[in-house]
């Protein structure tokens, strides 16, 4: 078995150890680091990081925000029926998944409370996803701001599916970041979660830059690895915007020695999609479908904080890529052992 085989990635995980819901405290959760040079790992909690970051040290968060993309409604006829908005159109649709699909054909209509409803106006032979209208009381929404308020006070935090409950009140708070601003995100960048304000005001008073970058994580990021090997693994394409002021901020941390911490495997594919052959990052804005698979050769990170993901996931693959997949495989066995905390709402682990 090689690097490149998905099996490869392959690990025995109990249900019990699937974070149902957050720690009592954001920064309150556990975490391991690892030494990717030797393979050492070292029990840590998630407010010691400061103290791993040194003075001129940059660490960089994903500010993207989740929508409340799952749409719970009835048909017509009375029958449950659920929208999972994937991204709006320029035409004033959204495209979106649907359930139960055999009911929702081309002219079906979908009702929600408060008068919002939905009209599904063409469906994708390929895919099977949906292209939909919104309206509210009947009539079209005067601009793209009203209907986003609309979607936000009817919808629900697209929770993930291994989170085996319906989504609360508390998630609305503890699903976002701190530092969630640009809306447009599926699913939260899950590392980010575990910062307060009171951890980023001692990253800086001890030296460090705190910086914004933003990837909008898509549906794709849901979605399991479909190939034996992962040479021939594409992630699907996600909105990235990098500003030249961040280029330019984190290029100046590099020639000065110091070293970027990236916060997520989101931050990392959008400060690699930004940054040329010699490392040096410039200005990006647009779609990215950078896939990370093992002999990658990272250009823009120096470390890496990130969550347990799922076993066979591409988001494995991208960790391994960057500590070693034995070293990082030999992490998560000690995590099992230990009884840490896995995926979106569990603990997490930095590899320096």
């Amino acid at each position: 078995m090689t690097d490149h085989d998905l099996d490869a990635y392959d690990f025995a995980l109990p249900d019990a150890l699937v974070a149902q819901r957050p720690a009592d405290r954001r920064d309150g959760s556990r975490m391991l680091v690892l030494d990717r040079a030797t393979g050492a790992v070292a029990d840590r909690r998630f407010a010691d990081l400061p103290a791993l970051v040194r003075p001129g040290d940059a660490v960089v968060v994903n500010n993207t925000r989740v929508v409340p993309a799952r749409l719970v409604g009835r048909r017509p006829t009375g029958g449950r029926a659920e929208l999972f908005l994937v991204g709006r159109g320029g035409d004033g649709t959204w495209e979106a998944l649907a359930r139960p699909g055999r009911r929702l054909r081309e002219g079906a209509r979908v009702l929600f409370d408060s008068g919002l409803g939905a009209e599904v106006v063409a469906v994708d032979a390929e895919t099977g996803r949906r292209r939909v209208r919104f309206t509210e009381g009947g009539a079209a929404f005067p601009d793209a701001a009203a209907e986003d308020a609309a979607l936000d006070a009817a919808g629900q935090l697209p929770l993930p599916q291994y989170v085996d409950r319906e989504p609360d009140a508390a998630d609305r708070e503890r699903y976002q970041t701190v530092f969630a601003r640009e809306r447009g995100a599926v699913a939260a960048p899950t590392a980010g979660l575990h910062f307060t304000p009171a951890v980023l005001d001692r990253l800086r008073a001890g030296g460090a830059a705190v910086h914004e970058v933003t990837l909008h994580v898509g549906y794709g990021t849901f979605e399991p690895v479909h190939v034996d090997d992962l040479r021939a693994h594409r992630v699907a394409a996600e909105t990235v915007r990098v500003t030249a002021a961040t280029a330019d901020a984190l290029n100046d941390v590099r020639a000065a020695g110091g070293r970027v911490f990236a916060v997520g495997t989101t931050t990392v594919r959008a400060l690699e999609s930004a940054a040329g052959a010699d490392g040096r990052l410039a200005a990006f804005s647009g779609p990215t479908d950078l896939t990370v698979t093992p002999g990658y050769r990272f250009r823009a990170i120096d470390a890496l904080l990130t969550n347990f993901h799922l076993p066979r996931s591409s988001l494995l693959v991208l960790t391994a890529a960057f500590g070693g997949r034995e070293h990082v495989l030999g992490a998560y066995r000690h995590a099992v052992e230990e009884r840490y905390r896995f995926y979106s709402y569990g603990d997490c682990m930095v590899v320096l």
